[in-house]
């Protein structure tokens, strides 16, 4: 019942489409100040910390994440110009898609897993807040981008899905492609 609410009411609707702009605002303004400010974003020092410091048990001082911590490691800090440039414009995409509304499940499921990747790496800040605010729009599916980019954008990406994938509107298998043909 909660679920259909949320997926379907139009006041739910109008109260994603406040709640996704306050946190592609949050995502829009980071991502902003990383890409223009005065000094170049670097991961590098953010990551070599994560990496000598990892999140670790009280009693017996292992690392909670250590595949995590192998990753940052192994692929985050040989990579870090690459990571440079995804966490910056990363940050200002999910902004965007959120305030726009436009893919805004895809902007939301973006947000959220940045937000994770950040707090096993360490980090508390906002990410916290931003989780819980993400996986509310996250919730709302397609009804949070409603009064959106995604009320012109959905309809148009599942025409195109469904002549890809040669499926009728009402989305069962076009029959005339799974009958092998006997006549010319």
């Amino acid at each position: 019942m909660v679920s259909k609410f949320l997926k379907e009411n139009v006041w739910a609707a109008v109260a994603f489409t406040f709640i996704r702009i306050y946190l592609g605002w949050q995502w829009m303004e980071a991502g902003w100040h990383k890409l223009t400010g005065s000094e170049a974003f670097t991961a590098a020092g953010f990551l070599k910390n994560a990496v000598a410091n990892p999140i670790a048990d009280k009693a017996t001082k292992e690392a909670i994440f250590p595949t995590y911590t192998a990753f940052l490691e192994h692929f985050a800090l040989p990579n870090v110009k690459l990571i440079d440039f995804l966490i910056p414009v990363g940050e200002f995409l999910v902004g965007l898609g959120l305030i726009v509304g436009g893919l805004t499940a895809a902007a939301a499921f973006f947000g959220v897993l940045m937000n994770f990747l950040f707090l096993f790496a360490g980090t508390v800040s906002t990410n916290p807040w931003l989780l819980l605010i993400g996986m509310i729009v996250l919730a709302g599916g397609a009804n949070a981008g409603k009064f959106g980019l995604d009320y012109v954008l959905l309809p148009w990406i599942r025409k195109g899905w469904a002549a890809v994938t040669k499926r009728r509107a009402g989305g069962k298998a076009d029959r005339d492609i799974l009958t092998p043909r006997t006549h010319l």
